[in-house]
């Protein structure tokens, strides 16, 4: 696949072409709902479209006209006290939030699953972390909530900490219990940030589907960022911070958006923030009936398959299917190499979990032909007599980063061999990606266990950024 001489569109253009049942983000699947809602007009003309800051076109760090219109827009949508349309995504916003909200050389409490973003925003600020660890799903091998009972803990145990940050939903879709976090860490006189990545979508549901989690706008963080790209209708790295309370300063928090953001934003990211917005504002209840309406199709006639789990959870976000069929002999690797035959593309594998990521532009017809698919490789590997697969993925895999031992991040970072690196100080970072989630941080100690399970992810061709073609780590002493 692709184009020797135009590679990136060759691989674009026939990747369209191919027509895959889409259970990855981006969430609008594809032209279909711009066009459905009277938007084909600019998906014509977007060449035409991408310019920059003339006159009339307004200016993202000082909006006074049509910038300012959309962030209005948002802002009455999520019920925020303001909103600010990111082109940097949301790793920008959350860098820019933690920056606002912390000072220099301060202390913040965060969730040890979080995305590398937030590690990277401790980097600019040389802000200290306090690791908040998420409780485990042992029999998935994945990360759950951030239990209040731990936030409380680290409150107490750190009053010098000036703010909170966890993920909610993770990626997985599972949400913690954002009101009563949110409640203590106000008790404590203390910021919260939620990253809403995963969960753009949450306030959509809103009257439509009780079981759904709320959104963290409605259980009192401060600021929530929401990758309106993963599960709404805006072009990848389009993303909406909300500003919900004055614990953070305005002025400060503009300042640091300014910093972090493009200088020369692009105009067809926030042509789609505005189109997303204008989308949801006139047709979101009946977009999210229809989303609804799909999942509950998609979950019904899934959960009849013989040999197929469906992972459930407390305060799940129910448009994410993680679904495992090692009880019929295939991991998730396996399970999404198979699904790519019947053209249907997951969004992330780990262990024996595949995960669909569902989304606004979903059709009906996409449902179909992933419970198809599910249902034929279920009865081929039934057929097979194919042995179940039985613990993957160990407690000392899915924990190895829990150990490790949190140092001063050395200075003069070296490239080392991984396989050298037991005993040092980690400098950079080591990223599996996706999900985006650190096993091992700056200012951590590398331990055996965790170079072998990350050796153990290379071999099995995963991708891990923080580690070279060579080999090569950056450690300290």
């Amino acid at each position: 696949m692709g184009n020797t001489k135009t590679p990136i569109t060759g691989f674009l253009t026939e990747n369209a072409d191919v027509g895959y049942a889409s259970f990855h983000m981006p969430g609008h699947k594809g032209a279909e709902i711009y066009r459905e809602f009277g938007y084909g007009e600019f998906l014509e003309k977007m060449m035409d479209c991408d310019i920059t800051e003339v006159i009339g076109a307004d200016n993202l760090f000082k909006a006074e006209g049509i910038i300012k219109e959309v962030r209005e827009s948002y802002a009455r949508l999520y019920g925020a006290r303001d909103s600010y349309l990111l082109v940097n995504g949301t790793s920008g916003g959350l860098i820019a939030a933690i920056l606002s909200a912390v000072p220099r050389g301060g202390k913040i409490i965060m969730a040890r699953n979080s995305h590398k973003s937030i590690f990277n925003a401790l980097r600019l600020g040389s802000i200290h972390p306090v690791y908040a660890y998420p409780e485990m799903i042992e029999e998935c091998g994945i990360t759950g909530e951030i239990a209040t009972g731990e936030i409380k803990r680290l409150l107490s145990e750190n009053p010098d900490a000036a703010a909170v940050i966890l993920p909610s939903p993770n990626y997985y879709g599972i949400c913690s219990d954002i009101a009563s976090i949110a409640e203590a860490v106000h008790a404590a006189g203390k910021v919260l940030i939620v990253d809403q990545a995963h969960g753009a979508h949450l306030k959509l549901f809103d009257g439509i589907w009780d079981e759904m989690p709320k959104c963290a706008e409605d259980c009192g963080a401060d600021i929530v960022v929401n990758s309106t790209h993963k599960t709404l209708a805006s072009f990848t790295q389009s993303a909406v911070l909300n500003l919900c309370s004055d614990r953070v300063s305005k002025l400060v928090l503009e300042d640091r958006l300014q910093m972090i953001e493009s200088s020369s934003p692009s105009y067809l990211l926030m042509a789609s923030l505005d189109i997303n917005a204008a989308i949801l504002s006139e047709h979101g209840k009946e977009l999210a009936k229809r989303w609804r309406e799909n999942l509950e199709y998609a979950w019904n006639r899934l959960s009849q398959i013989d040999g197929l789990n469906i992972m459930k959870a407390p305060r799940l976000d129910m448009t994410k299917l993680n679904l495992d069929m090692s009880a019929l002999g295939l991991t998730g690797g396996m399970l999404e190499d198979e699904l790519m035959k019947y053209r249907v593309r997951a969004e992330l594998t780990t262990g024996n979990i595949l995960m669909g990521m569902t989304g606004i532009g979903g059709r009906r017809e996409h449902y179909e032909r992933l419970a198809a698919a599910l249902e034929d490789i279920a009865k081929r590997q039934k057929a097979s007599k194919a042995t179940p697969i039985v613990n993957r993925r160990s407690d000392s895999e899915i924990q190895a980063y829990a150990a490790l031992e949190l140092c001063e991040v050395p200075q003069d970072g070296r490239p080392v061999p991984l396989k050298d690196a037991a005993g040092l100080i980690c400098t950079g970072a080591i990223i599996p990606y996706p999900p985006g989630i650190p096993i091992a941080c700056p200012g951590e100690r590398l331990t055996p266990e965790l170079i072998a399970y990350t050796e153990n992810l290379i071999a099995r061709g995963e991708k891990v950024i923080g580690v070279s073609e060579s080999g090569d780590i950056l450690t300290g002493e």
